[in-house]
């Protein structure tokens, strides 16, 4: 969210001590469904370099782009957004198990062009950048969320009764309530969604990690597990993934 030059990946590096010849990529303008679209990166990284890890790292400060007016939207945007930073090692090794963490098996995406506008920076007066929600947006993406999950699952002949794990993204409550009620799928399914939302608010591309967090200290996961992961952004984006134990 927003930009700074050098990229966040150049900070890190120097900070961290990485080695000077570490391959790195920013992935900007794509808001909260930029972590699926970021792992689909990692993940081709690490199939065309298998043994080799690849880092994703999700960080967002969008507490740098509230502003302060006596708009609907503005009480909207300021309330709901909140900073964090989340990260995940991703590696193609076939001795890996599945307590290692899942198999990314596919991706899906969907693209809404007619809601274009409906996620987007303005300028305000004062030369500062100001995030705009449309007001319908959880209305759109729950009435278009079944199709790329649809077609993420026909391709591998599931059914969404086979999914054991949901890890969605915290965009809102009338998102989430959107999603659930298109794929018809309980609030228990979506209890760390709800439960990030609830503690932390929406944190943007790293919302899913966190849920994904909150899923493996629970520790309910077990072997042959199916998961499904989903993202919506500004395009308007959403981005699906398959996953298995």
């Amino acid at each position: 969210t927003g930009f700074v030059c050098p990229g966040i990946s150049a900070r890190l590096i120097k900070k961290m001590g990485f080695r000077e010849n570490v391959r790195r990529i920013d992935i900007l303008g794509m808001g909260c469904n930029a972590g699926l679209n970021s792992i689909q990166t990692v993940a081709s990284f690490c199939q065309a370099n298998p043994g080799k890890l690849g880092l994703l790292v999700c960080i967002e400060v969008c507490s740098a782009a509230y502003v302060y007016n006596d708009t609907i939207n503005t009480a909207v945007v300021n309330s709901l957004f909140g900073d964090g930073a989340a990260a995940a090692l991703v590696r193609m090794d076939q001795s890996d198990t599945w307590e290692h963490g899942p198999i990314i098996d596919d991706f899906e995406p969907h693209i809404v062009p007619r809601a274009i506008d409906a996620m987007r920076f303005d300028l305000e007066e004062d030369s500062k950048m100001s995030f705009f929600l449309e007001r319908d947006i959880p209305y759109v993406i729950g009435s278009e969320v079944e199709k790329p999950v649809d077609r993420l699952l026909g391709r591998h002949e599931l059914k969404k009764r086979e999914i054991d794990h949901w890890v969605v993204h915290s965009g809102g409550k009338k998102v989430i309530d959107a999603i659930e009620y298109n794929l018809d799928i309980s609030a228990h399914q979506m209890r760390h969604t709800l439960d990030i939302l609830r503690n932390y608010g929406n944190l943007s591309s790293g919302a899913f990690l966190f849920s994904y967090k909150e899923l493996l200290n629970e520790g309910v996961v077990k072997n042959k597990d199916i998961g499904v992961a989903i993202t919506m952004g500004p395009g308007t984006t959403i981005e699906t993934a398959l996953l298995s134990w």
